[in-house]
């Protein structure tokens, strides 16, 4: 966890209760699933989980691949405090975990109100989200090589 956001999570002014709570998962149990409504950011504080998606191979066919596993100090769901739309993936705790459970609002209008906080908080964020999306580019890439070779198109190219 970044030392600006444990330090929001520490602030008398975010108070535990309030703006943010503690949720404790079992193993294979659900934190949330891809097309939800939410606004809720997570932070795993113990334990871990992993982000999950569904691959739609044919009309009888679904497969859940594992997009990457989250350990403590991560953070997840964050996208909704800049789209407002619904959950991309769905999150699965993969061990016993502890997660702060911060609400989107009560984050949103914190950072509002402490533009010296949010700042440090929203880089960070920001960071995370742009070596995810390098990470699935990469992702994206190496599978339509793959696509390419398997159907022998990369002979004409």
């Amino acid at each position: 966890m970044s030392d600006a956001l444990k330090a929001l999570l520490d602030s008398p002014g975010f108070p535990e209760g309030g703006a943010w709570s503690r949720r404790r998962c079992a193993t294979h149990e659900k934190v949330f699933d891809e097309g939800d409504s939410g606004c809720d950011v997570f932070v795993v504080l113990s334990g871990r989980v992993r982000v999950v998606g569904q691959v739609e191979l044919d009309e009888d066919r679904t497969l859940r691949p594992g997009y990457s596993d989250l350990e403590a100090g991560a953070v997840f769901g964050e996208m909704c405090l800049f789209d407002l739309q619904p959950r991309s993936g769905s999150v699965v705790a993969i061990e016993e975990a502890e997660l702060a459970v911060i609400s989107g609002d009560a984050l949103r209008a914190h950072l509002d109100a402490n533009p010296a906080v949010g700042y440090p908080i929203l880089k960070e964020m920001m960071n995370t989200l742009a070596g995810r999306l390098r990470t699935a580019n990469k992702r994206v890439s190496s599978l339509f090589a793959w696509g390419l070779k398997a159907h022998g198109i990369d002979e004409s190219l």
